[in-house]
């Protein structure tokens, strides 16, 4: 682990492999190790950097404070960057953190020369959706009341409310030790993530990408993700989609071999 101060913090990261960088960003609840089953792949070819964010493990967060949002991990992500010693980058987010690389390819292209969305997170405006309603998404409302069972001590029913809902019943008790133990060791960040003020997608920043775009998704997964894929995926020109048969929202742990295949096809293409 190395860490790299960006933005008043020190951000930590994992480096593995030599080649073109390609830089990763893990979803809600995650970190670094995240990207565990597909680090072996995608480093035979390319210099891997996966990131942790502001708040994630290896720190221990309380949830207090006005430092976690999308917007402070946006800047963050840029920052970080901005301070390797070789741009442009690819980029990698998957979940929030494919919202967090969206947004990064929205405001800084120059930075960016491949970007890759595993099912992104979001909400989709008017413009992309006309079924969309003002106020807190379904999303926010599971992440809400997560966060309340986390906030008072109760780790595991919170995660269990979180996963259920994103996974459906028994999720939380389907997963093993090793990812059960991850996801608490960034069990807090749901309290900050209440207040993350994310903004839904737009067909305006969806025509904002000029960078060569992947979409992957899960082919089993349910809820809005896979929407907020392809509909995105509809409007960012040129983009390429990609979906992985019997894997659901954690499709890289599910089907890594898979998942390097379609990756390092993207990245080697011109």
């Amino acid at each position: 682990m190395q860490t790299l101060h960006v933005n008043g913090y020190d951000m930590a990261y994992l480096e593995v492999g030599e080649g073109p960088p390609l830089v990763c960003v893990h979803g809600s609840l995650c970190d670094f190790r995240i990207w565990s089953a597909v680090l072996g792949p995608l480093s035979k070819q390319h210099r891997v950097i996966a990131v942790s964010l502001r708040h994630f493990f290896p720190e221990q967060w309380d949830g207090l404070g006005d430092t976690y949002s999308i917007a402070q991990h946006v800047d963050d992500v840029i920052a970080f960057i901005e301070k390797l010693d070789t741009r442009p980058v690819d980029l990698m987010g998957h979940s929030r953190g494919g919202h967090i690389a969206f947004r990064v390819a929205q405001r800084r292209p120059d930075l960016l020369r491949k970007l890759i969305l595993a099912e992104p997170g979001g909400e989709l405006d008017a413009t992309l959706d006309p079924s969309f309603r003002p106020g807190p998404s379904p999303l926010a409302a599971r992440i809400a009341a997560s966060a309340e069972v986390i906030a008072k001590g109760d780790i595991d029913g919170g995660l269990q409310i979180f996963m259920d809902a994103l996974e459906g019943p028994g999720a939380w008790k389907r997963l093993p030790a090793t990812p059960k133990q991850l996801l608490r060791d960034n069990a807090t960040t749901l309290i900050g993530q209440t207040r993350d003020k994310r903004p839904p997608f737009s067909k305006t920043d969806t025509e904002a990408i000029k960078t060569p775009t992947l979409f992957i998704g899960g082919a089993n997964t349910k809820g809005a993700l896979p929407q907020v894929l392809h509909t995105l995926a509809a409007h960012v020109k040129g983009a390429r989609t990609e979906m992985i048969p019997g894997t659901t929202h954690p499709m890289f742990e599910q089907a890594p071999q898979k998942y390097c295949e379609i990756v390092l096809d993207f990245l080697a293409g011109a």
